[in-house]
């Protein structure tokens, strides 16, 4: 399929609609994800409802 690049104008031949691969190869570069530590609390379930009096009874 021939179109022109959304991004730079340049006539591209590719099988999707898309920017060429100049054009991919710098996006990639531009926009490179990076990895970063995240410290999360230890979970803590909270207690919503009291124990009833016949779970604390003793036998």
């Amino acid at each position: 399929m021939e179109f022109f690049c959304p991004r730079c104008s340049t006539s591209v031949s590719a099988e999707f609609y898309g920017p060429c691969d100049s054009c991919r190869s710098e996006l990639r570069a531009k926009f490179v994800g990076t990895k970063s530590e995240v410290d999360v609390a230890e979970y803590e379930p909270k207690m919503n409802v009291t124990p009833n009096a016949v779970a604390l009874k003793d036998n």
